[in-house]
């Protein structure tokens, strides 16, 4: 079961169903752009990027820093990135703490972003600007869970999948981080993150989640 929203939900689905596995798809959020005001590209020497949501609804505003180098987490925010025209400099395979790790502290970077989202480690200079909000749908067709393996894309769809699961002794859970694993309680058959951060070994884990029982 699929539960990201568009537009990459479509993506993920037809990578599922490559794999061979019977989809379910339930988007739990919805996304949408949100009007924002670009600052002077000058002030800055990087872009910090962490969801791909925000090349896809930043809107026209985004054309002004092309000329920016872009620090990414994850390959799919890094491939949105380059299909944008931005050219990379730094890629995080983990989460935004782990990449500002590897930057200098000199740097003053803009970070684009959604409006829900986890505070940055201090000691660098990032500048926040939302572009982008989800909005939780209020009754998602969301199937009866028994049996199911659910592919959890973040931690706030892993807190709304936990809200909305009447039963999860039996379902199990493919999460793409131990943050977002973390996010979905207790209580399931399993819960497993992905290796890396990306849609292609979240849907490779929920592949094998499939196919094996969990230890009794």
């Amino acid at each position: 079961m699929l539960l990201r929203p568009e537009p990459g939900l479509l993506a993920s689905v037809e990578r599922a169903r490559a794999l061979g596995l019977d989809v379910i798809a339930c988007p739990l959020f919805r996304v949408e752009a949100v009007e924002w005001l670009p600052p002077d590209p000058g002030e800055f020497d990087g872009l910090l990027l962490t969801s791909a949501n925000a090349v896809r609804h930043g809107g026209p505003g985004l054309g002004q820093f092309r000329g920016l180098p872009v620090h990414a987490v994850g390959p799919a925010t890094s491939e949105a990135a380059r299909n944008a025209g931005f050219q990379l400099a730094a890629l995080g395979s983990s989460d935004v703490a782990g990449l500002l790790k590897q930057l200098p502290r000199s740097l003053r970077l803009l970070h684009l972003a959604g409006e829900d989202r986890r505070e940055l480690p201090e000691g660098h200079f990032v500048r926040q600007i939302s572009v982008y909000r989800s909005h939780a749908i209020a009754k998602p067709e969301l199937p009866p869970l028994d049996g199911l393996v659910a592919a959890v894309h973040s931690p706030r769809a892993g807190a709304r999948l936990a809200e909305l699961a009447d039963s999860r002794s039996e379902t199990a859970v493919a999460a793409i981080s131990d943050v977002a694993a973390a996010a979905c309680g207790e209580g399931w058959e399993r819960v497993e993150a992905a290796a890396e951060p990306s849609d292609s070994s979240l849907l490779a884990l929920a592949a094998r989640l499939c196919q094996t029982s969990a230890p009794r």
